[in-house]
């Protein structure tokens, strides 16, 4: 009986991974339902091929605690030469309605947003080793600083995709 679970266990993995052909690289980091505005989330990533076309996202986890319907965020992309390419992203979370716009039946919604491919296919033009940076930079309205806890958000996460060419 224990034998037979581990292989159904087993083709479940399998079965799911395998229907995700588009996927390079998929990884989530928690910020325990509190991200600091000085926590960086970083990830690393070894550029697949340089000829290629790739989109990739930034995947947030957030639950009915989070109390914006927007969300800034500043992300850098490190080049295995060197460089730096830093974005000041805008990402919409809520309907004029209050609802959350990401995915799930719970409190928890996952959301997809686009980082780079989304205007223009992103390629990988080196080889080696790049780093996606992410943390946030909300703040209220009409205040100077910005939020010290951003509650609701419980995990911040990287993917990245094979472009469809077609």
């Amino acid at each position: 009986m224990q034998k037979n679970k581990y292989i159904i266990v087993f083709l479940w993995v399998l079965f799911m991974t395998s229907c995700d052909s588009s996927r390079v690289f998929d990884d989530y980091k928690s910020v325990s339902n509190q991200w600091h505005k000085d926590s960086i989330v970083s990830f690393k990533i070894t550029s697949p091929d340089t000829t290629n076309t790739y989109n990739l996202f930034v995947n947030l986890r957030n639950t009915d605690a989070y109390k914006f319907s927007n969300l800034f965020l500043v992300v850098g992309l490190d080049y295995p030469n060197g460089k730096t390419m830093i974005d000041t992203l805008e990402y919409r979370m809520a309907a004029p309605d209050g609802t959350f716009l990401g995915t799930g039946f719970s409190d928890l919604k996952e959301n997809k947003l686009w980082y780079k491919g989304h205007d223009k296919p992103f390629k990988f033009t080196e080889t080696g080793d790049y780093e996606v940076h992410i943390q946030h930079a909300m703040r209220k309205n009409g205040e100077v600083d910005g939020i010290v806890n951003l509650e609701g958000i419980t995990d911040v996460g990287l993917r990245v995709e094979k472009a469809n060419t077609n």
